[in-house]
């Protein structure tokens, strides 16, 4: 089996997260930004530039690696290894907004339109993409 290495990122704006949905794909759960480490990359730079690249935002800090866990799906000929880190957004940023990803890592065909908002932390009300909230317990107090 192929090993994938994969970064996602919890990015947060006082005590929201910031989440997507694809709007092509409007039957697909949300999901936080993420994707596909490059070739020799190293993890904290991965999980920045794939940050930056699905949701347009610059100012963003690296405030953590929350761990990491190996994912697969049924039939599937790859191990996704994926890492999450806790980023936080220093600039004020939009309610609401879409943003095009011009490279996306899995290979579909670009540009992909994503529609980016936030949700509250402490009661997330939404259903993430499948395993997306592995670590999503170290964002929360307590």
């Amino acid at each position: 089996m192929n090993l994938v290495h994969k970064v996602y990122a919890y990015i947060t704006h006082g005590t929201r997260l910031l989440v997507f949905d694809h709007v092509d794909f409007p039957d697909e759960a949300p999901q936080v930004p993420g994707g596909t480490r490059h070739e020799g990359e190293l993890p904290d730079e991965a999980v920045l530039r794939e940050a930056r690249e699905e949701t347009g935002l610059e100012k963003l800090r690296l405030k953590a690696f929350l761990g990491e866990i190996d994912f697969t799906w049924d039939g599937a000929d790859a191990v996704y290894r994926r890492r999450f880190y806790h980023l936080v957004c220093e600039e004020e940023p939009p309610e609401r907004w879409r943003h095009y990803e011009e490279d996306p890592s899995d290979g579909s065909p670009a540009p992909i339109l994503f529609e980016l908002y936030w949700i509250d932390l402490p009661n997330v009300s939404v259903e993430l993409a499948s395993g997306h909230d592995a670590f999503l317990n170290s964002l929360l107090p307590g």
